[in-house]
């Protein structure tokens, strides 16, 4: 039995609407789809990001913190090297009193020639040679020729040999050192230093440890004494 128009229409219109269905059930599906790829892309590249931004972060940080130790570092250095310097000025300024105390042990005389026949004695057992030139200060030369001649004897009878002393008349020690004398042997290439100023430096290098400790106490860093 052929359809009527009508119905043939009715079947269309009932097959569009089924196809429209599944188009739209399909397009859904598809959106929600994309919606969850979506979702998951996002939360993918928000975690990378994420986990970049904490390692520039942290990073930084470390950045930061290895430059404030270099700058705590060179703080503590510059600190260390004024204390070291400020000390060092303070030993130059007790040297330097020092030898201005040294100007004052040849105003005595007794105390002085005294003094002189130490010196002159000690530079004949260094030099150990048979002629000796001495030259002092040129107000010096009485009491060194005294002292000279108390310790020739005394020198020959220690070292059982002669020695041939002679004051230089033609160069002088400065005037302005605080005393003593220098030696030499003949030809003036041994210099034995025996002034004053020489005996303090001498005696400041060996005691430097000992006046270190005297002025600032013993060093905590320093595993040996001796």
């Amino acid at each position: 039995m052929a359809l009527s128009d009508a119905q043939v229409q009715k079947q269309i219109n009932h097959m569009m609407a089924f196809i429209e269905q599944e188009a739209n059930e399909k397009a859904e599906e598809i959106d929600a789809k994309a919606e969850e790829e979506f979702n998951i892309e996002k939360g993918r590249l928000v975690q990378t990001q994420r986990v970049k931004i904490m390692e520039y972060y942290e990073k930084k940080e470390k950045q930061i913190e290895q430059h404030k130790k270099i700058k705590m570092s060179n703080l503590m250095n510059q600190a260390r090297l004024k204390v070291l310097k400020a000390r060092d000025d303070m030993i130059v300024d007790l040297l330097n009193e020092a030898r201005k105390r040294l100007a004052e042990i040849a105003k005595d005389p007794a105390s002085y020639s005294t003094l002189l026949e130490g010196l002159v004695l000690q530079g004949f057992y260094q030099l150990l040679e048979p002629k000796v030139i001495i030259r002092c200060r040129q107000q010096d030369v009485e009491m060194v020729q005294a002292a000279v001649d108390k310790n020739i004897p005394i020198y020959k009878d220690t070292v059982k040999s002669n020695i041939n002393v002679r004051i230089d008349q033609q160069r002088f020690l400065s005037a302005d050192i605080c005393g003593g004398i220098e030696l030499y042997n003949d030809n003036g290439k041994i210099k034995v230093s025996n002034t004053l100023e020489s005996r303090l430096d001498l005696m400041a290098q060996q005691m430097m440890p000992e006046i270190r400790v005297a002025l600032f106490g013993a060093n905590p860093n320093r595993k040996f004494t001796d």
